[in-house]
């Protein structure tokens, strides 16, 4: 009997990942670190702040002209973020698969969204959809200057194959 066995990509990747005004609030910050340090990924940065509407602009650049915008405006701006920059093996992926469907209702059992949230518009977390988007949200929530101190973790190659 032939077994397959799941190899890792060589390559990591970096994907940024924000827990919103709702998540700080209700206190779901540790949950939701947890949940993305169990499944092996790094928190490689991370910083508690307040987005702006310039920032919320240049990142939701294809919301603006929509008239749900000034409420996504007023959501972001009602609290801390947490900004994360997050590693490993696929993770853009995987942490889309971690937070679940954008809409709580139609999210999993087991993710983020499926066990926490309640509501579309205030869904807990935001996760780039793609490496160039990653990219792109990285460089415009995170000083670069920040990411100067970033410190290996000795824990991958016991998760992940060499």
């Amino acid at each position: 009997m032939e077994v397959a066995i799941k190899t890792c990509p060589k390559q990591l990747e970096a994907t940024y990942v924000m827990i919103k005004p709702d998540g700080v609030k209700r206190r779901l910050v540790g949950e939701i670190l947890a949940r993305i340090e169990r499944k092996g990924y790094n928190i490689s940065y991370i910083q508690t702040d307040f987005a702006t509407e310039e920032i919320l602009k240049e990142h939701y650049n294809e919301l603006v002209s929509k008239p749900f915008f000034p409420g996504i405006i007023k959501y972001m701006t009602s609290g801390p973020v947490i900004k994360l920059i997050v590693t490993g093996h696929e993770v853009v992926k995987g942490m889309r698969k971690i937070l679940g469907a954008t809409n709580p209702r139609e999210a999993e059992v087991g993710t983020i969204r499926g066990d926490l949230a309640n509501c579309v518009g205030k869904n807990l977390c935001h996760a780039s959809d793609s490496v160039e988007n990653a990219k792109r949200e990285i460089g415009i929530w995170i000083n670069k200057e920040l990411l100067q101190n970033e410190f290996p973790m000795d824990d991958y190659n016991m998760i992940y194959e060499k």
